[in-house]
């Protein structure tokens, strides 16, 4: 690790940022570095505009995404080199505000049936049927089911909030289907990593990512919705649900009768 993407990383930590944020700043203050074959410390204003100028014409990148890109830059030169950022050289985009496409009950029973996998699935009853996020569901533990009281406790949400959502009957058993499939069975994560799901680490969010546009194409679904469209028009419609958990390991475990 260099002494910049150390102190970078530090400032980060201290001011308590999300660990997918740190690893998104870091990422994108690394690829400015490698585009112009130089520290990002001997880079200035001209270069930032340059950069971001690409990020639309080249990359064809959407304005929220460039937005992202600008405050990562914009945390670096700031809080780490203690640099003055001129908003007037290097405005943010302005943002398109358009809804999102939403899916009827019976494209989402179409996209569900056609996952490529049955843990694709399983991955996507969850983002429908709670309005999780894709990292909020990548970091489920088996420890978050609690079958008893049919909720899902939701660790480290949006603004590093813990929340519960609703587990419902047929989530459930999609859970206890989902158990039986694992070869080893997780400790930890609900959702385990690597090809054979038998990693001590977490999926990825570019799983569930995948695993919505494989489904999207195989239903034959046009609209143009994306897996963080799904799921957050779901939570603006699920019931809400009171506060305040109690985790059963045993929760997504077969249960005998």
């Amino acid at each position: 690790m260099t002494h910049l993407r150390k102190m970078m990383l530090e400032e980060l930590q201290r001011r308590n940022y999300a660990e997918t944020t740190i690893r998104s700043y870091i990422r994108i203050v690394k690829g400015f570095s490698r585009r112009f074959q130089r520290p990002p410390d001997r880079l200035g204003p001209e270069h930032i505009r340059e950069y971001q100028s690409e990020l639309f014409t080249k990359r064809k990148f959407a304005a929220s995404t460039v937005t992202v890109y600008l405050a990562a830059l914009r945390f670096f030169y700031t809080k780490t080199l203690k640099r003055v950022w001129s908003t007037t050289e290097t405005p943010y985009p302005k943002r398109v505000s358009a809804l999102p496409a939403v899916l009827s009950q019976e494209e989402v029973a179409q996209l569900i049936d056609a996952a490529l996998t049955p843990f694709h699935r399983t991955l996507l009853m969850t983002l429908y049927a709670t309005g999780v996020r894709r990292a909020e569901l990548t970091r489920l533990k088996v420890t978050d089911i609690d079958s008893r009281r049919m909720v899902i406790h939701v660790q480290g949400g949006k603004g590093r909030k813990d929340r519960d959502v609703m587990l419902s009957p047929k989530l459930l058993d999609e859970f206890r289907k989902h158990w039986r499939r694992l070869g080893r069975k997780p400790s930890v994560w609900l959702f385990p990593g690597n090809r054979h799901h038998s990693s001590d680490q977490p999926i990825s969010t570019k799983v569930v990512w995948h695993a919505c546009r494989n489904a999207t194409k195989r239903a034959g679904i046009k609209k143009q919705s994306t897996p963080t469209h799904h799921s957050s028009l779901l939570r603006n419609t699920s019931p809400g649900t009171g506060y305040g958990s109690t985790q059963h390991p045993d929760a997504v475990r077969p249960q005998r009768s």
